[in-house]
């Protein structure tokens, strides 16, 4: 009995630290035409050990396993759909960092986003960045009036 309820603690344990991303984001949640186009390189970063990293720009904690990214100027909580000209691959991100501070480079994904564009052997890649525009809630619309 001891050892079966070592077992379901330990897998328990290990449910907590799984690296899906909490929020997948989808086209359907955007705007159909992008705001603005932008070209140039993609890299990405990680954090330690457990996938957690210093605070970024926006206040919280790096978590290399979310959808998120850093651009230079673009304004935090901007999302961003950027496109792996080589493969075709693509993922959305908000931004929540700043950075790349390398010359030719656009935006710095998160860990998954540089493996949703395959990214992640050669570190880096020439991409189209679009910023989206988030689509209206019904609830949101139907509370201002829209």
């Amino acid at each position: 009995m001891r050892k079966l309820l070592s077992l379901i603690f330990f897998t328990a344990l290990l449910a907590g630290c799984a690296t899906g991303p909490k929020v997948r984001y989808t086209d359907s949640m955007f705007e159909p035409v992008p705001a603005a186009e932008e070209y140039g390189i993609a890299s990405y970063y990680t954090a330690g050990w457990f996938g957690i990293g210093e605070r970024t720009a926006d206040g919280k904690r790096f978590h290399q396993y979310e959808m998120t990214c850093a651009h230079k100027t673009l304004p935090l909580g901007t999302y961003v759909r950027v496109t792996n000209l080589k493969n075709g691959r693509q993922t959305i991100a908000k931004i929540t960092d700043r950075g790349p501070y390398v010359s030719g480079r656009i935006v710095d994904l998160s860990k998954t986003g540089a493996k949703q564009i395959g990214i992640l052997k050669s570190g880096l890649a020439q991409v189209k960045l679009e910023v989206l525009i988030p689509r209206q809630s019904r609830a949101a619309t139907a509370a201002y009036g829209g």
